[in-house]
C-alpha cells in the first residue's frame, strides 16, 4: 500500500499518515504478543528443568545398592545438567511445532496472491534446500562424534598430567615434555577435525546465504518469463522480498527442532531407565519394640542394649556385608534384621561434607557446647583444631581434601559421637589412624569407659589389642557367624578365632606400627583459612571485559586472517545492497514501459545481473568464513599450547593451593568455549553489525531525511545495549556460579548415600538440595525476564525505524519514486530482527571471550627455574654421590614460616641413611628440597661439588632417583610408564622387570610391554604398581636414590621383596630412606633424626639407642631393644 501511495501522486496525503501509523501499531502489536509467548514459555522451560533435577535428586536418595552401581556418579550428575537442560531447550520452543508450518503456509498464499503460480518455483528452490542441509548436517554430527572423541580423550590425560603433578611424580621424574608431546598430538588431531568441521560450516553458510537470493532470483524470472503480461512492479517486488524473508525463519528452525526433539528423546530414555530404576527395601530392617529387651536380631545374631560387641575376620569374611545389612543397604533374600533405636554410623572410608569443621560434627543436630567440647577432646580432635587456622570453623574442602586420613576419621567419629543415637555401627574406624591415636579413641570413646559407654556398639576392628576389652566377639567366616562370646571363652575353644588370632597378632607385631604418618604435608596444615576460602570460592571476574582480551584474541587468530574476513564481509554487505538497488532501478522499468512490450534484452539484463549478485554475496560469505575458520584454529593452537606449556611449568605451590578441578575446567570447558562458540558469536556478530549499517545506509540513501533520526535512535539503542549486556553477563555468571553447588552437592550425596541413610537425614538433604536449586532460579529467572525487559525495548526502536522510514516516504512523496520507497520499507522491517540479534550477540560474544581471559590469567602465573639452563653439569654427574646441605633453610610460600631452620651436614658416597621424626618434623621437605620442588629461603645444596641451584630442573631431576610414596601410574602401555621417552632398550626394561620380579607377571600378559594400563593403574594390584616403581629407580641407574617409604600400600611380602632388591641392586649408590616403620632403617649406616625442621641426632643406629635420647623414645615405641639393634 505504502508503495502503491508513492506510486499513484492522485491518493490524499493523508492516506499516507494513516498507513504509516498503521504499520507502526501492527508492528508494536506483534511485538507484544511474541515476547509474551516467550516469556511463558522460557518460564515454563525452567520449571521443567528443575522439576527433573529435583526428581532425579529425591530418586537417588532412595536408589538401590544394584540400581545405583549401573550408573557412576557422573553419569548421574549429567541427567541433572545435560539432560534436564535439553528438555528445557525443547519446552522454549515448542510450539514451533505447528506455529512454524502455519507461518510456512501463510507467507505462500499472500505470495500466491502477489506472483501467482511462479511461487511454486521459487518454493522448489527452498524444498530442495532441506535434504541438502540435511545432508550436511548428518556429515557435521559424525564429525562432532569423532571431536568429542578426541576431547574425551586430551581431557583424561590432562587429568593425569594434573594428578600426576599433585602427588609431584611428573615433575620429581622430569617427565614433562613426554606429556606434553602427548597432549599436543592428541590437539593437532582435534584442530583437524576441527577444521574440518568449519569448512563443513562455510559451505552450508554459503548455502543458506544464497537461499534467499536464489529464491527470489528464481520466481521472479520465472513471474517475468511466463508471459510478456507480467510486468515486476515495485509493489509486487517488495512485498514479495518481505515475505520471502519471513519464510526463512520457520525453514531454518524446522530442521534445528527436530533435532533438538531427537536429543530429547535420548534423554528421555537415560531419565526413565533411571527414575525407573529399583528403590531400596524398606521393610528389611523393622523397627518392633515387641521384641524383648533386645536391641538388635540377625537371623542368628542377638546383640542387648548397651553392649560393646567386635565382629573379627579375615579380610572379606563379610564384615563390612554385616554392617550393609543392618543398615538395609544389602538386598535381603530372606529373614529379617529388627532394630530398636536410632542408628549412627562411622564407614570404613569417612565421607566428609564440603563444609565446616562444626557443622560436619553437628551435621543438622542442634549445637550445644558443652558436649561439642567432650566429643573434640575424646576425638582427639583438639590439637588439630589448634593446627587449623580457623579451629572449627575451618572450611573443609570437598572430599575432605584439606584433611589427612586419620583426621577425616576422627572427624566422622566424632559425628556419630554426637549424634546421640542408641546404636553406633562401627566398620573399622581405628585402622586409618595411629596406633597411639587409636588407643586414645577406644579408651575416651568406645570402649567401656569411653562417651558411648551405655550405648550398643557394634565394631568391626582389625586391632586385636582391643579384644580382650569388649563384652562380646563376633567370628565371621565366609558370610557366616562361627563364633560368638567373650575373650576368654573363645581364646580357649581353640577355633576359627584363635587362628584369626594369631595370624594377625604376628603381622602386628612385624609392623609395629610406630607411626603410621598421618601425611598432611605440613603445607597443608599452614594453608590458613583465608587460603581454604579462596580455593573454595570460584572464580567471579571483573566487571568488563577489557578490550585488550579482544585484541589478545585477534592476535592469536593472526592479523591477516582478521582483517581480510573482515573486508570480505563488507564486501559482501556491498553486493546485499547493490542488489537490492539494481532491483528497485528494475521495478521502476514499470513505469517507463507503461502499456508498451518490455525489450527482452532488458529483460535478461536485469535477471542475470541480480542472479550474479545474489551469487556473489555467497561467495563472499564462503570465502570469509573459510579465513575465519582457518583463523579460529590457529588461535585455538596457540592460547592451548601457551596454556599447557605454562600449568606443566607451574610450580608445586600452584597446585597446592588450586583446586585441580579449577585447573581441568580451564582446559575443558574455557578451550571448549575458544574452539566452539567464540568463532562462531564473532561471526555472527560481524554479519549482524555490518547488516545493521548497511540497512541504515539504504534508508539514509532512500530518504534524505532519515539522517536527522538516526543520531537520538542510536542514542538510545546505546544506553539500552549497555544496560542490558552488563546485567545479563553478571547474571549468566551468577548462573554458571549457583549451579555448581547444586552438582557438588549431588556428587556428595551419592558418595555419602550409606550414612545419610543411616542417620535418618534424608529429608534435610532433600530441603538443601531444593534450597541450592532455588538460589540458582534467582538468577535464571530475573534473565529470561531481562532477556524480554531487552526484547520489547529493541523491537519498538525497530519499529520506529520503520514508522519513520514510511513517514518521511510519505512528507518527500514528490522527490521519491516507489522503487526507493519499497527499498527502504523492506529494508526497515528487517532491521527489527537485525538489532536484537545483535545485541544478543554482543553480549554472547562478552561472555564467550571470558574464556580467553581465564585461558591467558593461567598463562601469566610465574613459572618454576628453567628446565634446561647453559650451565649444563658433567655428563657422569652424580658420579661418586655426596651430599652436603649448608645452612639449609626453605619455606612453602614466602608468606609462611620456615619448615627447615638451617640444616647442616656431610652425607658419604654410598652411604645409607635412615631419615625419621614425627609427622610434619619436615622429612618429606626434605626431599622435596633436593628436586627443588621447593627453592631454597637460603644455604645451599651440594651434589658431588656442584650447586644444585646453578643447574636446569630437568638436568638435576632426571640425574636422581625417588621412588614415591603413591605408586602412580599413567594410562598406556607398560612401556610408556617406565620409560616415556623410549631411552632404553627392550632388553634394559625386562632386565629391570626381572630385578623388580615382575618379570613372570608381564611376560604372562598378551601384549607383555604393550599391556595397557588403565587410569591411575586401576588394574594392577597396588603391590605390582609399587613394584613397577621400583623398576623405574632401576631403569635411570642413578647414584643418588630417594626412598618415601611407602607404608600401608604394601603388603610385606612385597615390602621385603622391595627392601632386598634395594639393598642388592643399590648397594653403591647412596640411599636416603624416610621411614614410617624404625624396622627397615635399623641396617642404615646412620640415622638422621628431624624434630620440628632441626636435625637433632644424626649417627649410627646403635649409638642413637646408646644415648637414650630422641631416636631411643621412638624405637622404645616401636618395641625395638638394644638388642634388637645388634641381632640386626
Amino acid at each position: 500500500m505504502m508503495v502503491s501511495f508513492a506510486d499513484d501522486k492522485s491518493i490524499y496525503t493523508w492516506k499516507g499518515y494513516i498507513y504509516a501509523l498503521l504499520l507502526l501499531v501492527v508492528a508494536i502489536l506483534q511485538s507484544l504478543c511474541l515476547q509474551q509467548y516467550f516469556q511463558r514459555c522460557f518460564v515454563l522451560g525452567m520449571k521443567v528443568r528443575t522439576a527433573i533435577m529435583a526428581a532425579v535428586y529425591k530418586k537417588s536418595l532412595v536408589v538401590s545398592n544394584d540400581a545405583r552401581k549401573e550408573s557412576t556418579v557422573g553419569e548421574t550428575v549429567n541427567l541433572m545438567s545435560a539432560d534436564a537442560q535439553r528438555f528445557n531447550d525443547v519446552t522454549n520452543f515448542i510450539h514451533l511445532l505447528w506455529s512454524c508450518p502455519l507461518q510456512i503456509a501463510l507467507a505462500i498464499v499472500f505470495l500466491w496472491f502477489e506472483l501467482g503460480p511462479s511461487v511454486l518455483a521459487g518454493l522448489a528452490v527452498m524444498v530442495l534446500m532441506v535434504p541438502v542441509n540435511g545432508l550436511l548436517a548428518t556429515k557435521a554430527r559424525n564429525i562432532q562424534i569423532e571431536n568429542m572423541k578426541f576431547k574425551d580423550r586430551r581431557m583424561k590425560i590432562m587429568n593425569e598430567i594434573l594428578n600426576g603433578i599433585k602427588v609431584s611424580i611428573l615433575k620429581l621424574y622430569a617427565w614433562e615434555l613426554s606429556f606434553q608431546k602427548q597432549v599436543g598430538d592428541i590437539r593437532e588431531d582435534e584442530l583437524k577435525v576441527m577444521r574440518n568441521f568449519a569448512y563443513l560450516t562455510s559451505v552450508s553458510t554459503f548455502i543458506f546465504t544464497c537461499a534467499p537470493a536464489l529464491v527470489s532470483l528464481v520466481s521472479f524470472a520465472v513471474f517475468v518469463g511466463v508471459s510478456p503480461d507480467n510486468i515486476l512492479n515495485a509493489e509486487k517486488a517488495f512485498t514479495a522480498i518481505s515475505l520471502f524473508n519471513i519464510l526463512r525463519f520457520p525453514l531454518a528452525m524446522l530442521p534445528m527442532l527436530i533435532a533438538a526433539m531427537v536429543q530429547m528423546t535420548v534423554s528421555r530414555k537415560r531419565l526413565e531407565k533411571f527414575l525407573g530404576g529399583d528403590d531400596l527395601d524398606s521393610n528389611c530392617v523393622r523397627h518392633d519394640t515387641s521384641f524383648s529387651r533386645s536391641t538388635i536380631t540377625i537371623v542368628s545374631l542377638d546383640i542387648k542394649p548397651g553392649r560393646l560387641v567386635a565382629v573379627v575376620g579375615a579380610v572379606g569374611s563379610g564384615k563390612s556385608s554385616l554392617m550393609s545389612a543392618l543398615l538395609g543397604e544389602m538386598h535381603n533374600t530372606k529373614g529379617f534384621v529388627n532394630i530398636q533405636g536410632s542408628l549412627a554410623f562411622v564407614p570404613q572410608q569417612a565421607w566428609i561434607q564440603n563444609a565446616t569443621l562444626k557443622d560436619n560434627i553437628l551435621f543438622g543436630s542442634p549445637y550445644e557446647e558443652r558436649q561439642f567440647q567432650e566429643v573434640i577432646q575424646a576425638c582427639a580432635l583438639a590439637p588439630d583444631l589448634e593446627l587449623l587456622g580457623a579451629g572449627e570453623l575451618t572450611e573443609i574442602g570437598e572430599k575432605g581434601i584439606n584433611l589427612s586420613g586419620g583426621q577425616k576419621q576422627r572427624v566422622s567419629l566424632a559425628r556419630a559421637a554426637y549424634s546421640q543415637s542408641d546404636i553406633y555401627l562401627l566398620d573399622d574406624p581405628l585402622s586409618a589412624v595411629d596406633s597411639h591415636v587409636g588407643k586414645h579413641l577406644f579408651s575416651e570413646v568406645i570402649g567401656p569407659n569411653g562417651l558411648l559407654k551405655d550405648k550398643t556398639r557394634i565394631l568391626v576392628t582389625h586391632g586385636v589389642s582391643f579384644l580382650p576389652y569388649v563384652d562380646e566377639i563376633v567370628v565371621l567366616v565366609d558370610g557366616v557367624v562361627s563364633e560368638i562370646g567373650t575373650y576368654q571363652s573363645l581364646r580357649a575353644s581353640r577355633g576359627a578365632f584363635s587362628e584369626f588370632l594369631d595370624t594377625y597378632a604376628q603381622e602386628q607385631h612385624n609392623k609395629n606400627q610406630t607411626e603410621t604418618g598421618e601425611l598432611v604435608r605440613s603445607i597443608k596444615k599452614a594453608a590458613d583459612v583465608d587460603e581454604s576460602k579462596k580455593a573454595l570460592c570460584p572464580y567471579v571476574p571483573k566487571i568488563q571485559v577489557k578490550l585488550s582480551v579482544y585484541l589478545q584474541y585477534l592476535r592469536a587468530m593472526g592479523w591477516g586472517y582478521s582483517t581480510m574476513a573482515i573486508l570480505v564481509y563488507i564486501m559482501q554487505s556491498v553486493a546485499f545492497t547493490f542488489q537490492n538497488i539494481w532491483l528497485s532501478e528494475w521495478t521502476n522499468d514499470a513505469k517507463e514501459y507503461y502499456n508498451q512490450t518490455y525489450p527482452t534484452w532488458k529483460r535478461d539484463t536485469r535477471v542475470g545481473v541480480f542472479g550474479a549478485l545474489g551469487v556473489a554475496q555467497g561467495i563472499f560469505v564462503f570465502i570469509a568464513s573459510l579465513l575465519l575458520a582457518n583463523g579460529a584454529v590457529a588461535a585455538s593452537r596457540i592460547l592451548h599450547s601457551r596454556l599447557l606449556n605454562n600449568i606443566l611449568r607451574a610450580p608445586m605451590v600452584f597446585f597446592d593451593t588450586t583446586p585441580t578441578g579449577r585447573v581441568v575446567n580451564r582446559f575443558a570447558k574455557d578451550i571448549f568455549t575458544v574452539d566452539e562458540a567464540i568463532p562462531q558469536s564473532l561471526k555472527s556478530w560481524l554479519l549482524c553489525l555490518i547488516g545493521v549499517l548497511a540497512t541504515l545506509f539504504v534508508i539514509c540513501l532512500a530518504t534524505p531525511l532519515f539522517t536527522i533520526i538516526i543520531i537520538p535512535l542510536a542514542v538510545v539503542y546505546y544506553f539500552v545495549q549497555c544496560f542490558y549486556v552488563a546485567t545479563s553477563r553478571q547474571l549468566r555468571r551468577l548462573d554458571s556460579v549457583s549451579r555448581s553447588p547444586i552438582y557438588s552437592h549431588f556428587g556428595e550425596t551419592v558418595s555419602g548415600l550409606s550414612v545419610i541413610r543411616a542417620y535418618g537425614h534424608q529429608e534435610r538433604f532433600l530441603k538443601h538440595n531444593e534450597v541450592t536449586i532455588d538460589e540458582n532460579l534467582k538468577s535464571v529467572y530475573p534473565w529470561i525476564v531481562s532477556n524480554r525487559w531487552l526484547a520489547i525495548r529493541l523491537e519498538f526502536l525497530g519499529n520506529l525505524v520503520v514508522f519513520f522510514s514510511s513517514l518521511f516516504a510519505v512528507i518527500s512523496r514528490n522527490s521519491l519514486n516507489s522503487g526507493l520507497v519499497g527499498l527502504s520499507i523492506s529494508y526497515a522491517l528487517n532491521v527489527t530482527q537485525t538489532l536484537n540479534w545483535l545485541v544478543r550477540m554482543t553480549s554472547e560474544l562478552e561472555t564467550n571471550i571470558v574464556a580467553v581471559e581465564r585461558v591467558s590469567e593461567y598463562t601469566e602465573i610465574e613459572s618454576e627455574a628453567e628446565w634446561v639452563t647453559d650451565i649444563q653439569p658433567p655428563e657422569q654427574w652424580p658420579d661418586a654421590g655426596r651430599l652436603q646441605f649448608e645452612n639449609y633453610k626453605v619455606r612453602y610460600r614466602p608468606e609462611l614460616d620456615l619448615v627447615l631452620h638451617g640444616i647442616t651436614c656431610d652425607i658419604d658416597t654410598t652411604e645409607k641413611i635412615g631419615i625419621v621424626g614425627r609427622t610434619g618434623a619436615g622429612k618429606s621437605s626434605l626431599t622435596n628440597c633436593l628436586f627443588r620442588i621447593i627453592e631454597a629461603a637460603e644455604g645451599r645444596i651440594f651434589i658431588d661439588g656442584v650447586d644444585i641451584s646453578t643447574i636446569g630442573l630437568h638436568h638435576l631431576r632426571g640425574r636422581l632417583t625417588i621412588i614415591p610414596q603413591d605408586p602412580v601410574l599413567f594410562s598406556g602401555s607398560l612401556r610408556l610408564n617406565l620409560d616415556p621417552f623410549e631411552t632404553f632398550s627392550d632388553e634394559e626394561i625386562w632386565r629391570a622387570l626381572e630385578l623388580s620380579h615382575l618379570k613372570d607377571y608381564v611376560s604372562g600378559l598378551q601384549e607383555g610391554l604393550q599391556h595397557e594400563v588403565t587410569e591411575g593403574g586401576e588394574n594392577l594390584s597396588v603391590g605390582q604398581r609399587q613394584l613397577l616403581c621400583l623398576a623405574r629407580a632401576l631403569l635411570r641407574k642413578s647414584r643418588i636414590l630417594i626412598l618415601d617409604e611407602a607404608t600401608a600400600a604394601v603388603d610385606l611380602e612385597t615390602d621385603n621383596l622391595i627392601q632386598t632388591t634395594i639393598r642388592k641392586e643399590f648397594s653403591h649408590c647412596t640411599v636416603l630412606t624416610i621411614a614410617h616403620r624404625l624396622h627397615s632403617i635399623m641396617d642404615s649406616s646412620r640415622v638422621m633424626v628431624l624434630s620440628a625442621g632441626k636435625i637433632v641426632e644424626f649417627d649410627s643406629p646403635s649409638n642413637l639407642i646408646e644415648k637414650q635420647g630422641h631416636f631411643y623414645a621412638m624405637a622404645k615405641d616401636a618395641g625395638i631393644t638394644a638388642v634388637d639393634c645388634t641381632a640386626l
